[in-house]
């Protein structure tokens, strides 16, 4: 087998990357999630160009195929502005509870690309997203296993 045939294989590989799955959920964001859109696609073509210039191949396919994804997210993104009565949870609401162990945890509801748990932040099509959805102070959602008790929104 000659070395050309090899080369060739290999250069189709890594420009075939597979597109990442765009959620079947409505982009909802806040406007602070927005915000991290527009970054992320203005970092990628900065590093897709870089890719180009050093003619790296691999990052080319790589940043070529995450700039496809976010940019897809950023045409489709809905900005949702939190209503000013915080009374009931909803999109953009941070909320805390108190679990049936006694854990009190506070959670922020975001879009899905903004979603980040280790820092408070769930995607609002999560299970306890949508069992807060609607709910007040003083309402008990199931949780899992148990229990949550909504004790704060905001």
């Amino acid at each position: 087998m000659s070395r050309a045939f090899v080369k060739e294989q290999e250069d189709a590989a890594v420009e075939e990357l597979p597109d990442r799955l765009i959620s079947e959920h409505a982009n909802l964001v806040t406007p602070e999630g927005l915000k991290q859109l527009e970054a992320e696609v203005a970092r990628l073509n900065a590093e897709h160009t870089a890719a180009q210039a050093a003619e790296d191949r691999e990052r080319i396919a790589a940043t070529a195929r995450d700039l496809r994804y976010w940019s897809a997210r950023l045409a489709s993104a809905e900005v949702v502005t939190p209503p000013a009565d915080p009374a009931h949870v909803h999109f953009g609401s941070t909320v805390t509870v108190l679990r049936q162990d006694g854990r009190k945890q506070t959670f922020r509801i975001v879009g899905e690309d903004e979603a980040d748990p280790a820092k408070g932040t769930i995607p609002y099509v999560s299970p306890l997203a949508r069992a807060l959805s609607g709910r007040a102070v003083g309402d008990v959602v199931r949780v899992g296993e148990g229990e949550a008790e909504v004790l704060e929104v905001r």
